[in-house]
């Protein structure tokens, strides 16, 4: 009876070790990686010991005014704000896969009351037992209890130390998270910056432009007097100076619209933001060196987020194979039990305690278990792809603002030539007006050049400060 017995706990536990056969994951490769180019330029060798996102961005940006409003970002813009809750929400999430390595542990009291039917064999029996020498059970027989419970899963797969270790690598992607929001963040205040001293001067530039329309004007109207022209070019000389003026309050709301921008970033109702618009012109963009490609991937929050993500995939994959293995789990109480509460302190009568062990394991209908497989398996191979697309991404960030930063510069020196030449030009037509040498269309076309010569000038400029904050953002700078 004995060896039958042990034959069919043998095929009982083969049964359960078959159909707890486990699906391959997909082996995934990361070729983008391995193939990530030795420099940004294969023309030119970069220097590994010099790169520029790994300064402070204290130490990057030199405007007072600017580096104040970015510490007010840093502490009030409600998207860092809802990004650290996040962290807070993942780190309480490896707080959970940790407690479920420990057994559960819980206390508890309990009362009832049961009556058996007479004719059944519980009734039968209680109706001819006697707790005592001449003392019946009771009926109704009540029940009162109180102890401890425990449950334990036996880890025997390293199952949840799996889960707790993706949980892990989640917490650490939201921290790298939050760190790629701090770079936007810096990179969005100081583009604005920028493109709100470069609003300042526009309106300065205009605001000088109407001056000398009107100036241009009231010669226009003296040499009308004088017989020297005619309404017509009084007339173009008026139309000129509204369009002028309605240029004006353009810029200022645009103007409007970017201060409050701002305002938003640094999450406080609208104010005026403190600059220095005179200084702008004059501003030196920051000098960039890009390092090597491959550190980027030790730079870049967003790099390192996604490769945490798919970190955490992988490990997802590995808990949900073993999710066909089967599981241990151990269960035990300890406590007092009696059918009237004064019977509870009577030791050792009272003591109740059970002790089970169970192992079980899915045999058939297992759908949702591989539907589970699966669906950590895709995304799996999603990450990678997430992975991938981010390194490539930010190689090309790289690559082309350092192509930016070369051409626009050039662009800055031809539009700074362009103006000039224009100026002279004005200066030279004005006169030629007065001794009546010129007509008017051609001072209103060397004014018209002139002033959109300055404007792209000044939007020139913004572009050379605001794409090297980008290809700091781009290295990975803005969040130390």
């Amino acid at each position: 009876m004995k060896i039958y017995n042990k034959y069919i706990a043998a095929i009982a536990l083969s049964l359960v070790l078959t159909g707890c056969r486990a699906p391959m994951a997909t082996v995934i490769k990361d070729e983008v990686k391995e193939n990530l180019p030795q420099n940004f330029n294969q023309e030119e060798q970069q220097d590994a010991n010099t790169n520029s996102g790994t300064t402070p961005w204290r130490q990057f940006f030199t405007d007072p005014n600017l580096v104040s409003l970015i510490e007010t970002a840093l502490k009030n813009n409600q998207e860092l704000l809802i990004t650290l809750q996040q962290i807070e929400m993942a780190k309480s999430s490896v707080l959970a896969k940790k407690g479920k390595l420990s057994p559960t542990v819980s206390a508890g009291i309990g009362a009832g009351v049961k009556k058996a039917g007479r004719y059944t064999s519980e009734g039968a029996g209680d109706a001819t037992t006697e707790i005592e020498p001449g003392r019946e059970m009771p009926d109704p027989l009540g029940n009162f209890e109180g102890g401890l419970m425990a449950n334990w899963e036996i880890d025997i797969w390293k199952k949840l130390r799996t889960e707790k270790e993706s949980a892990v690598a989640h917490y650490l992607s939201t921290v790298e998270g939050k760190n790629f929001v701090l770079s936007s963040l810096v990179e969005e205040v100081a583009d604005n910056y920028y493109e709100l001293l470069a609003l300042d001067n526009q309106l300065d530039i205009i605001q000088q432009y109407i001056k000398l329309q009107e100036r241009a004007l009231e010669i226009s109207k003296i040499q009308k007097e004088a017989a020297a022209a005619t309404e017509l070019a009084v007339k173009k000389f008026e139309a000129e100076l509204a369009k002028s003026k309605a240029s004006e309050y353009t810029i200022r709301q645009d103007i409007t619209e970017k201060e409050n921008e701002i305002n938003a970033l640094l999450g406080r109702y609208p104010q005026p933001i403190v600059r220095a618009k005179e200084s702008f012109m004059s501003t030196m963009p920051q000098t960039v060196y890009t390092g090597i490609p491959s550190q980027l991937l030790a730079n870049r929050p967003d790099i390192k987020q996604a490769e945490l993500e798919l970190k955490a995939a992988k490990l997802d994959v590995q808990a949900a194979r073993k999710e066909f293995y089967p599981s241990l789990e151990i269960s035990a109480t300890l406590g007092l039990e009696a059918f009237k509460p004064s019977y509870l302190v009577k030791m050792p009568e009272s003591v109740a305690y059970k002790l089970v062990g169970e192992l079980a394991g899915p045999l058939i209908n297992k759908s949702a278990i591989k539907a589970n497989f699966q669906t950590a398996d895709a995304r799996q191979i999603q990450s990678l792809y997430e992975y991938d697309k981010t390194i490539l991404h930010a190689y090309l960030d790289v690559a082309n603002l350092m192509s930016k930063v070369k051409n626009i510069d050039q662009y800055y020196q031809m539009k700074s030539q362009e103006t000039k030449a224009l100026d002279q030009s004005i200066d030279i037509a004005n006169q030629l007006f007065r001794n009546s040498r010129a007509d008017y269309l051609e001072v209103l076309l060397n004014q018209r050049d002139a002033l959109d010569a300055k404007m792209e000038l000044i939007e020139a400029k913004q572009q050379q400060l605001s794409t090297v904050v980008d290809i700091y953002k781009s290295l990975g700078g803005g969040w130390k």
